[in-house]
């Protein structure tokens, strides 16, 4: 099956939902906020970003990627980079210009799957920023591969991804009351676990398909692909999400940079 296909229908019905707070655009006291140097973005569900993190972003080539829905690449454009927001969702890149047009914001738009970033020439960006969002691409290694080609030396990657061990549980239910008990063997992949109706009830529900990735190919990924890991941190989420936030970080963050030739 196409996967990258299936996720981009299943993301433009959760963005045109309006339900999901991954898909609500920011505020124009938000937008404001930015532009005056006072702004917070997240890479996991809680806990904001360090700013050293970014250092001065004013004037830097930043691609936002898989990054849509309106909330941080328009933050970016107003604290004064230059902004392109890549992801697979139409509807989410939409929330993105919406943002641009209302605010006044220059923004590239670019729609595409986060494990081919071939359009982009090497060393076309300062910094990338990618939240937890690789869990909807079965494959992550291309991911790494392309941010250290087309990021400049010294550029920075910022990402953020799940923790594996969410993946040992079944959550659908979990969300109905069902017993905490270890049902799956890792990595994880809906595609070897959903039939075809139960697959097709998903996106139909806008519910993306899911993979998980070892933190061999979440980490060492990152510094094979020549990256040099700068920060960590994790996170966790609230109890309503997922009855596993009482007992461990379900998200982590990594800050990492292309060394110098």
């Amino acid at each position: 099956m196409d996967i990258v296909k299936h996720n981009q229908v299943a993301w433009d019905i959760q963005s045109n939902q309006a339900e999901s707070p991954w898909v609500k655009p920011v505020s124009r006291d938000e937008i404001a906020g930015a532009r005056a140097g006072n702004w917070q973005v997240i890479l996991t569900p809680t806990k904001p970003v360090p700013s050293e993190w970014f250092g001065n972003i004013r004037g830097k080539e930043l691609l936002g990627l898989a990054s849509g829905g309106g909330q941080q690449v328009p933050l970016f454009a107003a604290a004064g980079a230059q902004v392109t927001s890549f992801d697979n969702s139409p509807a989410q890149l939409a929330k993105d210009e919406y943002v641009a047009l209302r605010d006044g914001l220059d923004i590239a738009y670019e729609q595409g799957d986060m494990a081919d970033l071939s359009r982009f020439d090497d060393e076309s960006f300062d910094l990338i920023f990618h939240p937890v969002s690789n869990v909807f691409s079965e494959h992550i290694l291309p991911v790494w591969q392309h941010c250290a080609r087309i990021l400049r030396p010294g550029g920075r990657l910022l990402s953020g991804f799940m923790n594996p061990d969410f993946y040992l549980f079944d959550h659908d239910d979990l969300y109905r009351g069902g017993l905490m008990q270890v049902r799956f063997s890792l990595p994880f992949a809906d595609t070897e676990h959903l039939g075809d109706a139960e697959i097709k009830k998903r996106q139909a529900e806008g519910r993306a398909l899911e993979f998980s990735h070892s933190l061999q190919t979440q980490i060492a990924g990152q510094l094979d692909a020549g990256l040099l890991l700068a920060g960590f941190y994790e996170d966790h989420w609230d109890t309503q999400a997922t009855p596993l936030n009482d007992y461990m970080p379900t998200s982590m963050a990594t800050l990492a940079i292309k060394l110098d030739a």
